[in-house]
């Protein structure tokens, strides 16, 4: 087969411990996962389903990298979450099956433009671009579910410059993760090298130019990222 341009090269994650890269075909984000998260954003969590959001695969950024401060925003914030990462592709996943899905798990970072995401949502408009520009994705090295699991409780915590900013239980999440496969399956086909980020605790904020921000989850690892001065 020839192309009239040559193919992009294929978004990969490194796993932690091992050569091997773990190929990213999409990924997927759930909004509004945590209680506290969705009230500091104005919203009832007792009365919504999960609701699902896209980054493009190249958005993703690894960890210790530095990005430049992005273009078209005056308010780039953080959110710290936990990735899933998919092995098995399915539609239509009951819940009790849905872990058997799972490839592994990582920290990540839903970098977003929330001045942009303000405007959009003001005007009843997509906000696509507020979360799916480039760079927008750290997320850290993966961690095989063979080897720890499938982490239903554990400490998130965000720093930026050593100063914690977000701390909650992964156990605290609206939707956990059988949950968020069994909907997102109806909606879409998992496929593998699909990942999932689950959704962030309150606390969220701005960061600057200069900043190092870093995730870390007991039990699954860390993302680290700077923006450049």
């Amino acid at each position: 087969m020839s192309f009239v341009l040559p193919p992009p090269p294929v978004p990969s994650l490194a796993v932690a411990g091992r050569d091997e890269r773990f190929a990213v075909r999409r990924i997927w984000c759930v909004g509004r996962n945590y209680a506290e998260h969705a009230r500091e954003m104005g919203h009832d969590p007792e009365r919504e389903p999960p609701f699902f959001f896209a980054k493009p695969a190249d958005a993703l950024v690894e960890d210790g990298a530095t990005v430049p401060y992005p273009p078209a925003t005056a308010d780039l914030h953080y959110e710290g979450e936990l990735v899933v990462a998919i092995g098995r592709a399915g539609r239509d996943i009951d819940e009790a099956d849905a872990l058997s899905h799972v490839w592994g798990y990582a920290a990540g970072n839903d970098l977003t433009r929330r001045d942009l995401q303000s405007e959009a949502k003001a005007l009843r408009r997509p906000w696509a671009l507020a979360k799916g520009f480039d760079l927008s994705a750290p997320v850290g090295a993966l961690v095989p579910a063979e080897e720890i699991g499938h982490p239903a409780t554990g400490m998130l915590r965000l720093t930026v410059n050593g100063a914690v900013r977000q701390e909650a239980d992964i156990a605290e999440m609206i939707w956990p993760v059988p949950g968020i496969l069994a909907h997102l399956s109806r909606l879409v086909e998992l496929q593998p090298g699909d990942l999932i980020m689950t959704g962030t605790p309150a606390g969220v904020g701005a960061l600057k130019r200069g900043d190092v921000c870093r995730v870390e989850i007991d039990g699954v690892g860390a993302v680290e990222t700077a923006i450049e001065a």
